[in-house]
């Protein structure tokens, strides 16, 4: 094996294999891998899984990037997954999650609720994970629109089928004709509801309801009016959550990062934290290393970057390499508003009581007083989540800890603070920590300020003696992200799907593969290549690592990990039951049911209530 040295040394050239962009030899067989997120980390696994030694380069201290979370007094406070695609069987999602040990011997937890809309003064709408239940229940609000009620219905009973057919673990690029073929014959039974799902705004199809509420409520189902989504991802979050397989980990998202590190260090890849990458080395067009911050250089046969894209192409790399079609992206789209996901101004609360009246995940549309009151906001809405409900582990018995967030762009925020750095390193316990937090200023402070009294206000109305109860808080911005991740302008997760950006970079990387024109030995892995979340930062993992054993002529293998039980599943009743009035809150009465989850032998499966 190419063994990491240090200091840097010349390496010999490789002669193209696949393509001009690419080049390859059986040799190759060390890598570095830019980011111990999701995507790095399983990149690393599935590198590893093929006979390369890699090395992981992190500027945090600990694995996950955004899939994280943090300690405030007793209190976790866990900023992201709210539902994991693939948390249950049936599908490629969820053989990528098992491959990687990220659900071994936990309990994945499926609310028989996916998210509950309360529109300004109107009912509270249930979007039940079983569609028989969610079609009864619209049809109680409003019989007149039994119709479209059963239209949607309907498209999400056919997506729970086509859901089992659904391509994750192999990239289109690398199909070959009869494969490609399969895929689509694969899809013919949804073709119909598929085609009319991508071609219609969910924007156009909830105003054909005639119910006041239900032509408000089906927008923010995804807790955000999105105005460039069409019906396809509504009908395929609700049937992955119908099929329960979108459920939320046992001890929560920094936990399912540590679990797919173990499943990295396991296979012999090392990983190095508190280590920022600021250049990507390259001699003669090949990239044969990186230089850290602090100086250190380290080379490898291979790089690849599960980095933000803009710090990778346009910072570590300088601007270079890049077609028409990466320039274009990376220096116009990416500022487009509505280009890339938007990122969250969250207020965490920790409790000291419980609160058993709270709803695990309610979007509420707000009125427009009050919006103004929240620096950022894009729509007049606010998802809250008692995130207790989902990880009661995370903090002590008896308290709760509530998560509310909005969506923002960062242009507002960064012009609330002073001109300092938005992230930058500083010396701690003898090392130099490039995460740690940064003031913006007075007026960025008194935003924030701001922000966290309004929503308490507005919580505490709904919540008698909510305020009086709070133990800690913590409140994040866009801003946060960015220095927290690197991520450019805080979107998470990267490009927004179904618009110009999105749609560029998918097209680009099924042409040309997940690499920059021009320089071989680089590839690059994460949410920035893909449009998605988790399930696809980690399938880029394992997408990138086919292209590069194609490239070396190697036989791409994978295989599950069976060091630990596979999971257990949990289907959890929080949904309104028959006969029970809402309450103030909107919390009914609470009883085991909704549906369970599918599995197959090797899965158990339970249910309880909350």
């Amino acid at each position: 094996m190419t063994p990491f040295v240090q200091p840097a040394v010349d390496t010999k050239e490789h002669r193209a294999m696949s393509s001009p962009t690419t080049s390859g030899t059986p040799g190759r067989q060390s890598m570095i891998i830019i980011g111990g997120g999701l995507g790095g980390l399983s990149t690393g696994c599935y590198a590893q899984m093929n006979g390369y030694a890699t090395r992981v380069f992190e500027m945090h201290e600990i694995p996950g990037g955004s899939c994280t979370a943090w300690e405030r007094g007793d209190f976790t406070f866990d900023w992201c997954v709210s539902w994991l695609l693939g948390s249950g069987p049936g599908n490629e999602m969820y053989q990528i999650w098992m491959e990687l040990g990220a659900l071994q011997g936990k309990e994945m937890r499926q609310f028989d609720v996916f998210n509950i809309v309360r529109v300004r003064g109107g009912q509270p709408v249930y979007f039940y994970s079983d569609p028989d239940r969610l079609q009864a229940h619209l049809l109680e609000i409003s019989p007149a629109d039994a119709r479209r009620i059963k239209n949607f219905c309907d498209g999400v009973r056919t997506f729970q089928k086509a859901l089992a057919v659904y391509p994750f673990l192999k990239p289109v690029g690398l199909m070959g004709r009869w494969e490609r073929w399969k895929m689509l014959a694969s899809f013919l039974p949804y073709f119909n509801a598929i085609r009319k799902s991508i071609t219609e705004l969910m924007t156009d199809y909830a105003e054909k309801f005639q119910h006041p509420v239900l032509r408000e409520a089906f927008n923010y189902v995804l807790y955000e009016k999105h105005a460039d989504f069409p019906v396809l991802p509504f009908w395929f979050q609700l049937a992955s959550h119908a099929n329960g397989s979108a459920g939320v980990p046992e001890g929560g998202s920094l936990e399912l990062a540590r679990s797919v590190e173990r499943r990295y260090t396991g296979l012999g890849g090392e990983i190095t934290y508190n280590a920022k990458v600021e250049k990507i080395l390259v001699e003669h067009d090949k990239a044969v290393g990186v230089r850290l911050t602090d100086g250190r250089e380290f080379r490898a046969d291979i790089v690849v970057s599960a980095a933000d894209l803009h710090t990778t192409a346009m910072g570590m790399l300088g601007g270079r390499y890049l077609n028409d079609t990466w320039r274009k992206l990376l220096t116009e789209t990416i500022d487009e508003v509505g280009t890339i996901s938007p990122g969250y101004v969250s207020l965490f609360l920790g409790l000291r009581r419980p609160f058993p009246e709270g709803e695990p995940c309610t979007t509420y549309v707000l009125e427009d007083s009050m919006a103004a009151k929240l620096t950022g906001m894009r729509h007049p809405s606010m998802n809250v989540q008692f995130r207790s409900c989902h990880y009661p582990e995370l903090s002590p018995r008896e308290t709760t800890v509530i998560f509310a967030t909005y969506f923002s762009e960062a242009e507002p925020w960064r012009a609330l603070r002073d001109d300092v750095p938005e992230q930058a390193g500083r010396v701690r316990r003898g090392q130099v920590l490039h995460t740690l937090p940064v003031k913006h200023g007075k007026a960025y402070t008194q935003a924030k300020r701001q922000a966290r009294i309004t929503i308490e206000n507005f919580l505490d109305e709904r919540f008698p003696g909510l305020k009086d109860a709070v133990a800690v808080r913590d409140v994040s911005t866009p801003l946060t992200q960015v220095r927290y991740t690197g991520t450019y302008n805080g979107g998470f997760p990267g490009w927004q799907p179904f618009v110009d950006g999105g749609e560029t970079v998918e097209v680009e990387i099924n042409k040309n593969g997940p690499v920059l024109p021009g320089l071989s030995n680089f590839y690059l892995a994460g949410v920035w290549v893909t449009v998605g979340g988790l399930i696809r930062a980690v399938a880029s993992g394992r997408q990138v690592t086919q292209v590069i054993c194609r490239d070396d002529g190697r036989e791409f293998t994978a295989s599950v990990d069976e060091s630990a039980p596979p999971p257990t599943q949990v289907s959890i009743a929080v949904g309104k039951q028959p006969g029970v009035p809402d309450l103030a809150a909107g919390f009914p009465a609470q009883t085991t049911g909704g549906d369970t989850a599918a599995h197959t032998d090797n899965t158990v499966t339970s249910s309880r209530s909350v």
